[in-house]
């Protein structure tokens, strides 16, 4: 009896310590679990405040995520360092996106387009703000005057358009009277009319008309590149760099890149240049018609000399000259007239590079501390097969 109460009481007590055992077990699944789903919430917590949150057009940080990570010290050196750098980073951002609101602000304010609370009044949508200084410029070309509107100086467009709009008319009037002129003198070339005061009188009268017609078309071309460069230099809407408005003075008018860029010695080269290969081009030109017209006529007398019952050619020349002469001329003054042209291209790209690279240079450091010195060298070097040898030479020494 005794012995199945000790054995009895045995087998309780393993049972209790069982329970105990697999209780304790149970609770540390618990906790394990529990700690896990933690961790893991805030690990994700942690993960989401790392990325960037856009409000009102300015990248932000998700503070109350670092707050968060900061609290339950779950993150290390780096990670901090990374947050920091992050913060940095977009608090500069923030303070260049107010410094760009601020510089709008302004310009809208010097053109008259902010209203009594501060804000930008919008333009309407051929006069946008991002319209660029090309944009502007090429829209000019077309419609002159446009340059004039957008930088909102409209007391210029009645000059301007006074200018350009009476020199062509007049243009236009003195062509009228020009060509008869010319059909007249011509007529008499042709009749063989010996030179008279007649003839002297009518070519008088041809050469000041036309002289008048091409100062008036130069007067209009003048008025005209003159308010393209004007619409250039009082472009202010954007930013933009002096050396963008000097390269696109200089594509405008040659020359007026130089005058931008303070570099007046320039400018007579310049337009001394292109002058002269206009003129080339014009003479060229002049002598390529007038040897085109005398060898069609002689060579019409050539092949048809029934056509002429006074046997002699209707050129200028009255037969002086032969065919294959006034060819030769022809083709001489066309390839002549032919290099005048791709060489005033020359010249004129070569002026806008001028203009770009001097603006370019404005600000570069020409002072004492840039020099290159050029010195005779002396020394000596050994080897072991030939021993001691001099050795003579040149230093050149650049300092910047």
């Amino acid at each position: 009896m005794t012995a199945i109460k000790i054995k009895r009481g045995v087998g309780q007590q393993a049972k209790f310590v069982a329970v105990c055992s697999m209780l304790r077990f149970v609770t540390l699944i618990l906790v394990l679990m529990f700690g896990v789903g933690v961790h893991s919430a805030d690990a994700q917590t942690l993960k989401r405040g790392n990325k960037q949150i856009i409000a009102g057009g300015v990248m932000q940080a998700d503070s109350a995520a670092i707050a968060r990570a900061d609290s339950i010290a779950m993150l290390d050196a780096d990670s901090l360092a990374a947050v920091q750098k992050l913060i940095d980073k977009q608090a500069k951002q923030r303070q260049d996106s107010l410094s760009r609101v601020a510089r709008q602000k302004e310009r809208a304010r010097q053109a008259g387009r902010l209203d009594d609370n501060g804000n930008i009044i919008p333009r309407e949508p051929w006069f946008s703000d991002s319209m660029s200084l090309s944009k502007v410029c090429l829209t000019s070309m077309v419609l002159p005057g446009y340059g004039q509107i957008y930088n909102k100086q409209y007391w210029k467009l009645p000059i301007l358009y006074s200018t350009l709009g009476s020199s062509i008319g007049l243009a236009i009037y003195q062509g009228t009277k020009y060509k008869p002129l010319k059909r007249e003198y011509e007529s008499m070339l042709l009749d063989g009319m010996s030179r008279t005061e007649e003839m002297n009188l009518v070519q008088r009268r041809m050469i000041r008309t036309n002289t008048t017609r091409q100062l008036l078309w130069s007067a209009a071309a003048v008025s005209y590149i003159y308010f393209l460069g004007d619409a250039a230099i009082k472009y202010s809407t954007n930013e933009v760099s002096a050396v963008k408005k000097a390269t696109t003075l200089s594509l405008i008018c040659p020359g007026a890149g130089q005058v931008y860029n303070e570099s007046y010695w320039k400018v007579p080269i310049v337009v001394g240049g292109m002058a002269s290969m206009v003129y080339v081009f014009d003479w060229n030109n002049r002598g390529f018609k007038r040897f085109k017209t005398a060898h069609s006529l002689r060579a019409d007398f050539d092949e048809h000399p029934e056509n002429y019952p006074d046997g002699q050619s209707k050129d200028e020349f009255r037969g002086r000259y032969s065919t294959t002469f006034l060819k030769n001329l022809r083709d001489s003054y066309r390839r002549n007239r032919d290099l005048s042209i791709i060489l005033t291209a020359a010249v004129y790209a070569f002026q806008a590079v001028d203009a770009h690279v001097d603006a370019h240079l404005k600000d570069f450091d020409v002072s004492d501390d840039l020099t290159v010195k050029l010195e005779p060298m002396f020394d000596y070097q050994y080897s072991y097969v030939a021993g001691g040898n001099p050795i003579f030479g040149v230093n050149l020494n650049l300092t910047f």
